[in-house]
């Protein structure tokens, strides 16, 4: 089998790792605009050999786009072309909007996926071969991709041992926009509101574990974050105003001296530790 991964980055690079212990007869090469991460990558080991340009991509049994969302859409015009028995696997995490403007020729071809995965690092040297093991990975609109390439992306999810769920594209974007987007959206505004004082360096010297864990994804790339903030605007829109109604209920509470209702809305919050 010969596969080609576009972006050698964490998400692309890790599974290039992972695939190469699973599949160690197959030939995987990769595909990046970012000279460094090419030549990084040649070093690491992550991939057996460099794709030239996309003549040679599109003559791959299968293409993993592991790149931007915005990127995804524009890439797949590249492959129109290509043979019916390729098999296409995006990696974005939007789902909605790459659907839509797939080329109705190469549909079928589509296995819209997101793994659920990921750090704050980026680059070839955050790669490592264990990024998707145990954990979810969500295949969208499944009934419309091809018998050939359903059975093939399955196939990998499951030998990667992530956990496969089904929805719609329109769903996961919904569910996405709580679960994914709004953290990082709210990381970067935390991030924002300690640079944005007087004195932050003497702030940070008192951080902690809590703050660390708060802000550390706002180390994420920021063309990465903005590009799925884009495609997924109205659905992160909702899920900012439906935060802003329960900090602006805490903060009534806290302005009134209104502490045991304080509590109780606290108390309310532990249980969602209850359903995870």
């Amino acid at each position: 089998m010969n596969i080609s991964i576009i972006g050698l980055g964490l998400m692309g690079g890790s599974l290039a790792l992972s695939l190469k212990k699973i599949y160690p007869n197959w030939t995987i090469k990769g595909y990046d605009h970012n000279k460094n991460h090419i030549s990084k990558a040649i070093e690491l080991n992550l991939v057996d050999k460099i794709a030239e340009n996309w003549d040679e991509v599109k003559l791959s049994d299968i293409i993993i786009l592991a790149i931007p969302v915005e990127a995804i859409i524009k890439s797949l015009q590249n492959l129109k072309d290509i043979s019916k028995t390729t098999t296409i696997i995006d990696l974005g995490s939007t789902k909605e909007k790459i659907v839509k403007n797939t080329p109705k020729e190469i549909r079928k071809n589509l296995v819209a996926a997101h793994p659920m995965t990921g750090t704050e690092n980026t680059g070839p040297t955050a790669a490592f071969d264990s990024l998707y093991d145990d954990k979810v990975v969500v295949l969208c609109d499944l009934e419309d991709s091809g018998d050939l390439q359903k059975k093939l992306a399955i196939q990998i999810f499951t030998k990667l041992n992530m956990n496969i769920f089904y929805m719609n594209s329109s769903s996961h974007d919904s569910h996405a926009a709580y679960i994914s987007h709004l953290p990082h959206a709210l990381s970067f505004s935390l991030a924002n509101a300690v640079l944005n004082q007087e004195d932050p360096k003497s702030i940070l010297a008192m951080s902690g574990a809590g703050f660390a864990s708060m802000t550390r994804i706002a180390k994420s790339s920021p063309v990465m974050w903005s590009d799925i903030f884009k495609q997924n605007k109205s659905n992160l829109l909702k899920s900012i105003y439906s935060f802003n109604h329960e900090l602006n209920i805490m903060q009534k509470m806290i302005e009134e001296d209104k502490w045991d209702e304080l509590e109780k809305w606290m108390k309310k919050a532990n249980l969602l530790h209850n359903i995870i």
